[in-house]
């Protein structure tokens, strides 16, 4: 299968404020060193605690956050360094979907003006198909012309996701990076938007990196799926694979802690002990081993690398086996 995105060694280390003086300069280690590819049509979910990561890593991909080291691949084009002119002629292929609506739509804009904003920014159509357009893009997203004229503030939370969508679709991108778009919304409102991406990916041909820490959400429109802790990528595999038979410490732990609708008194809720290590100052070896069950003195000294250990499984562990 052809990659659309490809990643190699991506980091991204943030630099806190002051230290110059003394030569005490310290860094957040957001991203310390991903390698990751995503097919074409191919929805990957990205998962881990809050603060290991994935935001971080999804806008580099976009080059919205510009990377410390490595390389982004897109569409088979090292888009790494390319310039802003060149960058803004691929932003056509690439869109982003934040997590809270409200605050990603301008509140002085009306829906029309938003989902026309990308259309305007790159000249794609004429002024008198740009209405014609936009009408069509909220009609794929279960809107329609009563919205064009409403402000964010007059929808709901889950209208106003559908408004971001379309305003993502307008160029008819190849790549969509969705990040946490259902965390701010209600449950149900949470059911319809994931089966809108999904038949959306079907009639469009999209790829999605989806980005989020619910897990049940991640598993029902998943084809693979990467696992983050404090700027690592622990495990890589099949979505169905991982969540039927997660290998590393950390993945078993995560996914254990999954409340089941049905109380099972056999099963045995996994909780991690401790608070996840600073990414300012991350452990030696194995950044998980200050919380893992089975961390031996080999993880406090030697990082484990991203192996495949059976076919399509990749897991960073010393004892994985």
């Amino acid at each position: 299968m052809t990659n659309l995105v490809e990643v190699r060694s991506l980091k991204k280390h943030f630099r806190l404020p002051g230290g110059w003086l003394s030569g005490n300069v310290r860094f957040v280690y957001a991203v310390d060193g991903i390698d990751l590819s995503i097919a074409y049509g191919e929805t990957f979910g990205l998962v881990g605690e809050s603060g290991c990561g994935k935001t971080t890593l999804g806008r580099m991909i976009l080059r919205l956050i510009e990377p410390t080291e490595g390389t982004i691949v897109f569409d088979k084009q090292d888009i790494t360094s390319i310039d802003k002119r060149k960058m803004k002629s691929l932003r056509r292929q690439m869109q982003i979907v934040f997590q809270n609506p409200l605050s990603s739509l301008s509140p002085r804009f009306r829906v029309e003006q938003i989902v026309a904003e990308p259309l305007m920014t790159h000249g794609v159509l004429e002024k008198d198909e740009i209405r014609p357009r936009i009408i069509e893009l909220l009609e794929q997203v279960g809107l329609g012309a009563q919205h064009l004229d409403r402000f964010p503030h007059e929808m709901s939370g889950g209208q106003c996701q559908r408004v971001a969508v379309a305003r993502a679709l307008a160029l008819n991108p190849k790549l969509i990076v969705l990040d946490e778009p259902t965390s701010a919304l209600d449950v149900s409102v949470q059911a319809q938007i994931i089966n809108l991406l999904d038949e959306l990916k079907k009639s469009l041909g999209l790829t999605y990196l989806f980005i989020s820490h619910d897990l049940n959400v991640v598993q029902h429109i998943s084809d693979r799926i990467g696992v983050m802790y404090l700027g690592k990528l622990v495990e890589l595999g099949d979505a169905q694979d991982v969540f039927d038979e997660p290998l590393h410490p950390y993945t078993q732990a995560l996914f254990g802690a999954i409340p089941m609708p049905v109380v099972d008194d056999t099963l045995e809720l996994k909780i991690l002990e401790g608070n996840v290590p600073s990414p300012v100052n991350p452990p030696s070896g194995c950044r998980f081993h200050t919380r893992c069950p089975i961390a031996q003195h080999i993880c406090q000294e030697t990082e484990p690398a991203l192996r495949e250990v059976r076919s399509g499984r990749h897991v960073a562990c010393h004892f994985v086996e």
